[in-house]
């Protein structure tokens, strides 16, 4: 990966986690020593079936970070409204707004329709709903502030990577 790229990880990282610089660093470290980070994470990685190097690892190890601070969902592609609703009110990053996150607990929709209204809903609050794409039939949801969703888009991509808001997308 070139320097370009790695500094576009570690912004993504850095816009999702300010204040945990080590985010940042475990995303780095998972570019710059893949097999270093395999052995170091290997129970994790084993969870989710790798044991070795591949190009979205980075990426990987970055959901895996975010999780840990508390600031990443990743739900499963038929996950239940309210289970989603919950995980994301969980987040630090979440907006505490009670009345938006009990309304959408209460939603029927499918998966990809009820995570659709939530980024519409949570616009509404100034947060963006995201998803950091892994190539998997989960969600892995970030919430940041909705002024920074393009720059989110744009990091992932300099980065080699997919991240994409949730909602109707204003032009």
């Amino acid at each position: 990966m070139t320097a370009p790229a790695r500094d576009a990880l570690v912004a993504v990282a850095t816009l999702l986690a300010p204040d945990a610089p080590e985010v940042a660093a475990r995303a780095a470290a998972a570019l710059d020593d893949q097999d270093a980070y395999l052995r170091e994470h290997a129970d994790r990685l084993d969870d989710r079936g790798i044991d070795e190097p591949f190009p979205l690892l980075p990426w990987i190890a970055l959901v895996d970070a975010l999780t840990e601070h508390g600031l990443l969902a990743e739900v499963d592609w038929k996950e239940a409204p309210d289970e989603i609703a919950g995980q994301l009110r969980a987040l630090r990053s979440a907006p505490r707004a009670d009345e938006l996150w009990t309304s959408l607990g209460e939603s029927e929709l499918p998966t990809y329709e009820f995570l659709e209204t939530a980024g519409d809903r949570l616009r509404e609050t100034g947060t963006a709903l995201a998803v950091l794409d892994i190539e998997s039939d989960c969600y892995p949801l970030v919430l940041l502030p909705a002024a920074r969703a393009g720059d989110l888009v744009a990091l992932a991509e300099a980065a080699g990577f997919t991240a994409a808001p949730l909602g109707t997308v204003e032009t």
